[in-house]
């Protein structure tokens, strides 16, 4: 699909605080259910609640979920949310799998040091954050059931992996229809993947679980999860491992929505490769050492600068032609913001750099500022929680 008006969303596919079910099924569930107008007073108040964030060890038993989840399956990480009292509850593991041979014995130790597996008749699949202490001590890369923000067709173990890692985070609900929101990619302009394929199969699997599953576009979660005191108006972006995904919001309703299979892994492999150095040590310096709001000052912050630049334009570029390809979007008389969640756009003066790039591109709309999401990693989460919310009774 080369046509951006491929990439627009207009009312058929619509899903917003005011409570229409993605599905399109009829959501009434009895007379008591609260009204429009109180779901979204939940979901702004959900929205301003802090993240309560653990990251999931060997030694965690899952938690059966009492309420509605959100959930964002993500190239990189598998996060899952919950509402508590007065903080959301979110927790988290690698979206990765590492193999060894099917042994008696090696089941043994695999069991007494509680490290999360499972396995067929050939191999063992340790996944998560142990998949990564593993490929470290062997001194190679983790296997990924996932690729540019769809399922990786690479892996035909891929959906087993990834349903295994949901378990082991949140296995089946205390009680069986509770509502999930997962997270779903735009489709890819000028990419491949089917969005339809990923979004089926994911459901299938959570349906299994026990959940009734309903999904949200990753770039509208960014907008419902940050912002609430902005009329649900604006831009969201997620800038994660295997792709950016965008979304304009006008009132909670999703105008456009669209990805770009660049993000945090094409920089690490790209940098990778201009330096001789491996994806996985440039992965750790992005995150830990990056400072982008100064100059470089070796080959290597040199190379990040430069695929940072160049996926900031190409995100830019494409939400131009994007936007200026319909007549969809509504007429708004002011400003609006755009936010910025997602690994990627953690490290120090990416916003800064990307408000530098904006200022280089003619968008139709005026921007108030660019944001950076309260908490990058489980803003996607976070924002599938809240339309969970109001989709429950």
């Amino acid at each position: 699909m080369n046509d951006a008006n491929d990439y627009v969303n207009t009312h058929d596919q619509l899903s917003t605080l005011g409570g229409v079910n993605p599905s399109g099924k009829d959501s009434s569930r009895s007379s008591s259910r609260p009204s429009a107008e109180q779901r979204v007073e939940r979901a702004s108040e959900a929205s301003k609640k802090l993240v309560g964030t653990k990251e999931k060890g060997n030694d965690s038993e899952p938690r059966k979920p009492k309420g509605p989840v959100g959930l964002d399956i993500g190239t990189s990480h598998i996060v899952a949310a919950q509402n508590k009292h007065n903080y959301v509850y979110s927790v988290k593991d690698l979206n990765a799998f590492f193999t060894v041979p099917n042994a008696k014995f090696a089941k043994n130790i695999l069991s007494q040091k509680e490290i999360k597996y499972y396995e067929n008749e050939h191999e063992f699949f340790i996944i998560g954050d142990s998949a990564q202490s593993f490929a470290n001590m062997f001194n190679v890369n983790t296997r990924r059931p996932m690729e540019d923000g769809f399922l990786s067709p690479k892996e035909d173990v891929g959906l087993k992996v990834i349903e295994a890692i949901v378990s082991s985070l949140i296995p089946g609900p205390e009680k069986p229809g509770e509502i999930l929101c997962f997270s779903v990619p735009g489709t890819p302009f000028e990419g491949t993947g089917s969005v339809v394929y990923h979004e089926s199969v994911v459901k299938g699997f959570l349906e299994k679980l026990g959940y009734a599953p309903i999904s949200i576009n990753e770039g509208m979660a960014t907008v419902l999860s940050e912002l609430s005191e902005d009329d649900y108006t604006g831009i969201g972006i997620s800038m994660g491992g295997g792709m950016c995904n965008v979304c304009l919001s006008y009132l909670s309703f999703p105008v456009i929505t669209f990805s770009i299979q660049m993000a945090g892994d094409y920089i690490d492999s790209m940098v990778g490769k201009a330096v001789g150095e491996p994806a996985s040590r440039i992965k750790a310096i992005k995150e830990e050492e990056l400072d982008l709001s100064k100059e470089p000052a070796d080959r290597v912050s040199t190379a990040l600068h430069i695929f940072y630049d160049e996926i900031i334009f190409k995100l830019l570029e494409t939400l131009r032609r994007v936007m200026i390809s319909t007549d969809k979007i509504p007429k708004i008389s002011t400003s609006i913001p755009i936010v910025l969640s997602g690994g990627t756009a953690m490290p120090r003066g990416c916003k800064e750099k990307f408000a530098s790039k904006l200022k280089e591109i003619n968008l139709p709309v005026g921007i108030s500022e660019v944001r950076l999401a309260g908490d990058p990693l489980n803003t996607t989460a976070k924002g599938a929680l809240i339309m969970a919310m109001t989709e429950a009774g």
